[in-house]
């Protein structure tokens, strides 16, 4: 199982700390030192949609020009604004063991893909 996410990020910080409550021994994967992995964008893109991994609520989006969030109207354009802007990245994202993907952090939906 991995989390990628950025570690002060309050989100990711209850999603870690719920995670280890739980007993998962989790990978962490820091986009701010150690990037966004190109090889998985596609891959959470296919699964879960770009739409959902672009935060439009966050800061990140709110300070970005007019024309670059205009300019996201598809997953090639989404992909590479979140090659460059790695916080505008819905957080965390999870891949989990059973080989899905999922977009923030929802304890429901979480403990039923937790095994056993």
């Amino acid at each position: 199982m991995v989390l990628y996410g950025i570690p002060n990020c309050d989100t990711v910080k209850r999603a870690r700390v719920w995670l280890a409550e739980h007993g998962q021994n989790v990978a962490f994967h820091d986009f701010k030192k150690q990037g966004v992995p190109l090889d998985r964008l596609p891959v959470w893109v296919s699964a879960v949609g770009w739409e959902k991994l672009v935060n439009r609520q966050g800061t990140t989006w709110r300070k970005l020009d007019a024309a670059v969030q205009a300019a996201v109207v598809d997953a090639t354009s989404a992909q590479a604004l979140m090659q460059t802007q790695a916080s505008v990245i819905k957080r965390p994202v999870v891949e989990w063991p059973d080989g899905s993907v999922t977009v923030g952090f929802d304890a429901a939906l979480w403990g039923s893909k937790l095994p056993g």
